[in-house]
């Protein structure tokens, strides 16, 4: 007979919960991802696939490759977790990345209709452990990086790091970032691949590297490839993003690399480049005629916070970051999170995230020990539970010159609560609080 504290436990579970159920719903999912690819005849098979996959920048990354490669007159299709489509954009309201199987091949045979020849196509862990991608040739894998994320799922890091892995063996070519501790495990299991980075010898390295508030610009070889294989490089090429960060080097290098092996000229690939002029959801400043700064960004794990943050180091006004975290999601990271915050902030205010069923008041215990563990006075940190409240309190706390940054969800259409989804967009919110301000 249960007593009541373990009944309370099993209530409180879902059948996720239980051990083993990532390996025996595998067969499923593999029958799923099978007959999703007759139904649609494999679609993918009829486009050049480039695979983006690693723990941030997959999504600029993809619309780095995708802007590029249409400015090139090569039209393209792109997946990501922000939206999809060829010309026009689709948004999507899916908390997922790599959609599901069925979803996915419908998607990509209307992105063949469409008259597209590539496909640029974000790949999360999940999706390659759970065969999503099944029949779906990959020209091209690109490995952003790789730090801690969804241990919930995966329970190790090597175990996650091995799932992303699977995208390079389906590969032809490999594109990987050196300067990340999983380069050397992503180059053993792809026959062919050119390394990036900004800090290791590479064989395309950023230099000259310049730091602005609106974008990033650097040099780097044009390398040559003949019959598909890497050469000596030849002339430079002089790269500028319209969006900013030290991430946002890695992320153009990425996608110049694809470039340069698919064989766009210099001149495409400068262009190409620097035509995108923003993702939504990442690093997006929103203007609404105050005299201070307001970022929003998808950023939701440690890796993430502190690139985030190292794109305003110096800055002179006060910092306030808004953010907090997902429920049913790697607990282990909360604490982390917290920390990070109160070392690069003046204020934090911790605040929901997609709590689905789990009390949005205990993850937000975690996020201020954190806090507290880094040394940051008790005043300085606010708990405020309602997202959009904790949004307008700090733009009403925000003075000429500061920063405001609210970090978790970015592009996300909606809140995911214990009574299911609620439309919320930080942009749209952030922006109507901005605008109910006090006029000076």
């Amino acid at each position: 007979m249960l007593n009541l504290s373990s009944y309370d436990i099993i209530k409180g579970m879902s059948f996720r919960d239980f051990p083993g159920y990532n390996q025996v719903v595998l067969p499923y999912h593999f029958l799923q991802a099978l007959g999703a690819g007759v139904r649609y005849g494999f679609p993918a098979r009829k486009l050049r696939v480039i695979g983006v996959t690693g723990t941030n920048g997959k999504t600029t990354t993809c619309f780095m490759i995708w802007k590029m490669l249409n400015e090139a007159g090569c039209k393209t299709g792109v997946m990501t977790t922000v939206g999809w489509g060829v010309d026009k954009i689709e948004k999507q309201v899916e908390h997922m990345t790599t959609m599901p199987s069925g979803e996915l091949n419908r998607r990509i045979k209307a992105i063949k209709d469409a008259g597209a020849d590539f496909l640029v196509l974000e790949v999360t862990s999940h999706a390659m452990v759970q065969f999503r991608t099944l029949g779906i040739p990959i020209e091209i894998a690109v490995m952003t990086n790789v730090t801690r994320e969804h241990l919930d799922y995966h329970k190790t890091f090597d175990n996650y790091v091995k799932a992303k892995c699977k995208l390079f063996k389906k590969a032809q070519f490999g594109v990987v970032n050196a300067d990340d501790k999983s380069a050397a495990k992503f180059e053993e299991v792809v026959e062919d691949y050119i390394t990036y980075g900004i800090k290791k010898d590479s064989d395309l390295q950023a230099k000259e590297i310049e730091l602005n508030a609106d974008g990033v610009n650097y040099s780097c070889d044009d390398i040559n490839f003949i019959e598909g294989r890497l050469t000596e490089a030849s002339d430079k090429l002089n790269i500028r993003t319209q969006i900013p960060g030290e991430f946002n080097v890695y992320n153009s290098l990425a996608a110049v690399a694809v470039g340069q092996k698919i064989g766009l000229t210099p001149g495409q690939i400068e262009i190409g480049i620097n035509a995108l002029e923003s993702v939504e959801g990442r690093m997006n400043r929103v203007e609404a005629g105050q005299d201070f700064t307001v970022v929003v960004d998808y950023a939701h794990q440690p890796d993430a916070f502190e690139k985030v943050f190292k794109s305003f180091e110096g800055f002179k006004g006060k910092v306030i970051t808004v953010t907090g975290g997902a429920g049913r999601r790697d607990k282990g990271t909360r604490a982390e999170r917290g920390r990070i915050a109160a070392e690069h902030s003046d204020i934090f205010i911790v605040t929901e995230d997609d709590s689905r069923d789990e009390d949005p008041a205990q993850i937000a215990e975690a996020f201020v020990a954190g806090a507290k563990k880094a040394g940051m006075a008790e005043d300085k940190i606010i708990v405020e539970l309602n997202r959009k409240k904790a949004i307008e309190k700090a733009v009403s706390l925000a003075k000429k010159g500061d920063l405001v940054l609210i970090l978790g969800k970015g592009h996300e259409k909606t809140i995911l609560r214990a009574d299911g989804p609620h439309p919320f967009e930080d942009l749209k919110v952030t922006k109507k609080a901005i605008e109910a301000l006090p006029k000076k």
